[in-house]
């Protein structure tokens, strides 16, 4: 769903006649909605049972694709992508929990490089696919191929996942920090999609206040749903959060963009575009169990800073291109960043894991989630304020290519930096301390 979707993009914006601003809340509304309810989520699956959590937004993001599907109005589709995200949260909070839980720190990186080498299959899928449904059957198609999966997802989870993963901790809900929460990351995301609109500014200022109040509400409090101590306590957990969140910062809206490029100033169809943006999700997979397994044998430092130079390094290469650039170029862009982040991803996670006890590994699971899906929101942020300064409030069209590639070059080239800056928190996070014994099984 998550690369599939933005080769369905130019479809949607043309049936619902959307501008760029509306056309992107159709991938930011996913995000923010799951990113407002992981951490929160991620409490409760720790306190209440890792498997029901993850069931539970298997179906509700199957219900939510269909819904999606049968959208009557932009608005409609929008709200789907909302309930989806809810399902999205639950479904990332607990996944790498529960395969953590039960290998020791040994064979964890191995572990964790075939659960991100699964995601990253999905995703190289996911072009491919998406664009043949797109091409011949319409976007509709794309949410509609997602119902059958979630539901043989369901029967496998009741089939054959045994057992339930819970912390030994018995504790009160945070619900003022969980309002908090959400409330600072709508203010935060919303105004920076407004910028540099007055609303804008006042949205951000709202939001970094609310930051204030969480971090403050979650110091105070004896159960918080985020224990913020790990950030100032923990360097290994503060830098690799980071670099996680300035990783996926400057990445996420790759795909949004090559895919507007492709099919808007190329005239390539969806198809080929699902084709072309196969490359980086291709290469992750390829790449992340070799990453793992490096990870269970050496400093997470080395392999992880070198993904992101290679990753920085495709990224300003990306922000040369122009209206008649060769499909060779792009596509080995798209296989130097697929190297950097495949060489990146596990090895951060592991470290992430490594540095919290067994009875964190649903926060803590939540917390890189959490990383991941801001970085992904400030990257759609990021672009949707410079294609309202190239564009403003007009569709993306054939007549404003010169505009929107000028926006490109813009983009691509501040993820580039921006991603050259994360090599910094990468090697400045020390060594990890081990929490390497396998949780128990609650069943």
């Amino acid at each position: 769903m998550a690369t599939a979707v933005n080769i369905g993009l130019p479809g949607i914006g043309a049936e619902f006649h959307l501008d760029a601003f509306s056309l992107s809340w159709v991938t930011t509304a996913y995000l923010l909605s799951a990113v407002v309810c992981m951490v929160p989520l991620g409490r409760i699956a720790d306190l209440h049972g890792r498997k029901r959590v993850f069931l539970a937004g298997v179906v509700i993001f199957g219900v939510a694709s269909l819904a999606c599907a049968l959208a009557p109005s932009a608005a409609f589709l929008i709200v789907g992508r909302i309930a989806q995200g809810l399902g999205a949260g639950m479904i990332f909070v607990t996944s790498t929990a529960i395969v953590v839980s039960v290998y020791p720190q040994a064979e964890r990186g191995s572990a964790l490089g075939l659960v991100i080498t699964a995601v990253y299959l999905g995703q190289s899928l996911g072009p491919a696919l998406g664009g043949v449904l797109a091409e011949h059957f319409g976007w509709r198609s794309i949410f509609v191929t997602t119902v059958p999966l979630a539901a043989a997802t369901a029967a496998l989870v009741l089939w054959s996942l045994r057992g339930e993963w819970v912390s030994e901790e018995r504790a009160p809900f945070d619900l003022l920090g969980t309002a908090l929460y959400a409330l600072m990351y709508v203010a935060l995301i919303f105004g920076l999609t407004l910028l540099p609109r007055p609303l804008g500014a006042a949205c951000m200022l709202a939001g970094l206040a609310g930051v204030g109040l969480f971090v403050w509400h979650e110091s105070a409090t004896a159960h918080p749903i985020l224990d913020v101590r790990l950030f100032h306590a923990n360097r290994v957990f503060a830098l690799s959060n980071l670099a996680a969140l300035i990783n996926y910062s400057a990445t996420y809206a790759v795909a949004f963009l090559l895919s507007l490029y492709l099919q808007i100033v190329r005239a390539v169809s969806a198809d080929h575009a699902g084709l072309i943006l196969l490359a980086q999700p291709a290469m992750q997979a390829v790449s992340s169990p070799f990453a793992g397994r490096l990870a269970d044998r050496v400093d997470v430092r080395g392999p992880v800073s070198v993904g992101m130079a290679l990753t920085a390094a495709g990224l300003l290469a990306l922000g040369t291109i122009h209206g008649a650039t060769g499909t060779a170029f792009i596509v080995t862009c798209l296989l130097v960043m697929g190297l950097g982040f495949g060489l990146f991803s596990s090895p951060n996670t592991h470290a992430v894991m490594g540095a919290v006890e067994p009875r964190m590994y649903g926060v803590a699971s939540a917390t890189i989630s959490t990383m991941r899906l801001t970085g992904q929101m400030l990257s759609m942020g990021i672009v949707t304020m410079i294609l309202n300064a190239f564009v403003g409030g007009a569709a993306i069209t054939p007549a404003l290519r010169g505009p929107f590639v000028s926006a490109t070059h813009v983009a691509f080239l501040t993820f580039g930096l921006l991603c050259a800056v994360g090599i910094l928190p990468s090697l400045a996070r020390g060594g990890a301390p081990s929490h390497g014994a396998p949780e128990r099984d609650a069943a």
